[in-house]
């Protein structure tokens, strides 16, 4: 496997959609004004946060069990601006709808102005041949609330090509999370 480059991924973009939006450089400001970066990166790609969030919550004294999952437990929010409590976890679903390749792995790492503040952006690999929009798991690790900013940049993906197509992909071993066009909670 070798990491992909900034040539790479736009060439896959633009013949074969692999991120729809797809913005072909680094975007800074927005109506001028300085925002978190989005867009193609050196070896990735800058992925945004969409205005649709679930905050947990431990309001009606919820367990969260990934095996019986209780909706109680989150509270939906749908704002450019999404406050997260403190040492508290959100959800989020990305902007860009991904397509990707069947010889390809993508592995997601948070930003460094989130990370600089607490913020901790897990987002588990993009296996070869699954498409949909990207669940995010946002962490508020400090003891004070903390702001996401929806529409701008929240994590990078970095994409792996292989020599050759893995034997079985995501959509072949027809995955629970194939195609997620929402924000997905735990499934069996």
């Amino acid at each position: 496997m070798s990491i992909c480059s900034d040539n790479w991924i736009i060439e896959k973009c633009l013949k074969e959609k692999m991120i729809e939006p797809f913005v072909d450089k680094q975007v800074r400001f927005e109506n001028g004004e300085k925002i978190i970066s989005y867009g193609v990166s050196s070896y990735g790609y800058d992925i945004r946060v969409s205005n649709q969030f679930q905050i947990f919550t431990n309001v009606y004294g919820s367990v969260v069990d990934p095996k019986q999952f209780d909706t109680k437990s989150l509270v939906k929010i749908e704002n450019d601006v999404c406050v997260i409590p403190p040492n508290s976890f959100a959800l989020a679903i990305t902007l860009e709808y991904f397509r990707i390749p069947e010889n390809v792995l993508t592995i997601c790492v948070g930003k460094s102005t989130y990370a600089r503040c607490g913020i901790i952006v897990n987002v588990t690999p993009f296996e070869p041949g699954w498409e949909g929009y990207a669940v995010l798991e946002i962490s508020n690790t400090t003891p004070l609330p903390a702001k996401i900013y929806a529409g701008e940049g929240i994590a990078q993906v970095l994409f792996f090509e292989g020599k050759e197509k893995c034997l079985y992909t995501y959509a072949a071993r027809n995955g629970k999370y194939h195609r997620q066009m929402t924000l997905t909670l735990p499934l069996l």
